[in-house]
């Protein structure tokens, strides 16, 4: 079992910044590939963003590329989302992932939903224009 809980959620105006944390606890931390995801009211969970097991590699959707980040430190059992210039169609419920599949390759990182075996709860981000 692996228990994620998001934080850092809020609301901000378009071109500002915020800074989510997903912290784990459970299960080995630093062998599951973690990913971001976010749904907007009437919309589809769709994927951010992930970062491989080692944190040597991350991947994004295209529409977040130069202005979000993602980072782990394994010795906190700890991921983040960094999201810089901030839009208002950025605005949903975010929620970190977690793949626990042992996978051979360090980097590979799932974008489907299905992949990702424990999730937490999400965090509001609201985007004021």
């Amino acid at each position: 079992q692996v228990q994620l809980v998001e934080s850092g959620g809020g609301l901000v105006q378009a071109g500002g910044s915020l800074r989510l944390s997903c912290a784990a606890s459970g299960r080995t931390f630093s062998s599951a590939v973690m990913g971001w995801f976010r749904q907007a009211p009437g919309k589809e969970r769709e994927f951010v963003g992930g970062i491989s097991r080692s944190g040597g590699r991350t991947y994004y959707t295209n529409s977040v590329k130069g202005r979000f980040t993602i980072s782990r430190d394994n010795a906190k059992n700890t991921v983040y989302l960094q999201m810089n210039s901030l839009k208002p169609e950025d605005t949903a419920v975010y929620s970190c992932a977690a793949d626990v599949t042992t996978y051979l390759s360090d980097s590979l990182i799932p974008v489907n939903t299905q992949a990702y075996e424990y999730w937490g709860q999400g965090t509001q981000v609201t985007v004021a224009s």
